[in-house]
């Protein structure tokens, strides 16, 4: 693990690898048998991860949900699919790269891939204005589900952003229109739409590519209305009280599944996707190609009408 990366319930799991590492190196060094000590070390590891993990509270799922390390859209495109073809621009204003999207190829069959693009370093995250799109950017996305059904191809959007651009110049070019006619246009499409939140799930932002047939969260994940820190800051005019506001809210992959709001959760590798980003590109592309081969089996007008039905059912209640 990355020293400079290391969430605070992650840091002793990290000593015991150094433990583990220093160990292992010693021995080779030496020519010295320590099998038995390097067992039990690994045992113990496997347990501290098993125990620290299974009981994450919801602010700390938020936090591995944003670790720097994580996989985001891109990585999981370029790794799942053969080959790729970005397409760009909304043919209105401008190309968002905060939202990509293109056509590409996973176990032979051809996919529309979409979703919110985060940065690594500072400048990618400028570019990528912080995974924040504009309209532009939910204009895009629904040219392509557009091309997507002309050409009847299934989709596939990646979802992970603290929300959509705020900013005066995002209302001025009609933010909410945008995501509004997403929300409309996704419902009518007649191909296989694949939802997947895979790091942050904020708001309409997310919502604006989020219709879909098979809507999934990976497991240490978050979809909500707000974030933590701007729900304790309109409650408390505070951050301070972020960790109490995410319990409030409930936003983990298991509250969503529990509430019905979500269709199924994918497991992460032991650790978060980040500490085996190959076994999590494994897991997707299992997970998509199964999710595709069910709903391909539907025909268009039951597709339309379960998706629609899905989505009328959340939020209702009788007293």
């Amino acid at each position: 693990m990355d020293q400079n990366t290391l969430l605070d319930f992650e840091k002793p799991i990290a000593e015991l690898e150094a433990k583990l590492e220093d160990m292992r190196s010693l021995a080779s060094q030496n020519n010295v048998d320590v099998s038995t000590a390097i067992n039990e070390l690994e045992s113990k590891i496997t347990q501290l991860k098993q125990s620290t993990f299974e009981n994450l509270t919801r602010w700390q799922r938020v936090q591995l949900s944003r670790h720097a390390d994580r996989p985001y859209t891109l990585d999981y495109i370029y790794q799942i699919t053969d080959d790729f073809v970005e397409l760009h621009g909304d043919r209105a204003f401008g190309d968002d790269k905060a939202m990509v999207g293109g056509l590409g190829t996973i176990a032979g069959k051809t996919f529309m891939l979409i979703g919110q693009q985060k940065g690594r370093n500072t400048k990618q995250r400028q570019m990528r204005n912080f995974g924040m799109a504009n309209p532009e950017g939910y204009r895009k996305a629904l040219r392509l589900m557009q091309l997507a059904e002309k050409f009847q191809k299934p989709i596939v959007t990646f979802i992970d952003t603290p929300g959509a651009f705020p900013g005066i110049e995002a209302e001025e070019r009609g933010q909410a229109e945008a995501i509004a006619r997403n929300l409309k246009e996704m419902f009518k499409l007649t191909v296989p739409v694949i939802c997947i939140v895979i790091g942050e799930g904020a708001s309409g932002g997310a919502l604006g590519i989020a219709i879909g047939d098979s809507v999934m969260m990976l497991e240490n994940t978050w979809y909500s209305v707000i974030s933590p820190e701007s729900c304790s800051s309109i409650l408390w005019r505070s951050w301070d009280y972020k960790e109490q506001a995410a319990e409030a809210l409930k936003l983990t992959a298991k509250d969503m599944e529990s509430f019905g709001l979500i269709d199924k959760i994918i497991p992460e590798p032991l650790g978060g996707a980040h500490t085996n980003p190959q076994e999590m590109f494994d897991i997707m592309k299992k997970t998509i190609l199964e999710e595709v081969a069910e709903l391909e089996k539907l025909d268009t007008l039951t597709l339309k009408n379960n998706r629609i039905e899905k989505f009328s059912k959340m939020g209702v209640f009788n007293e």
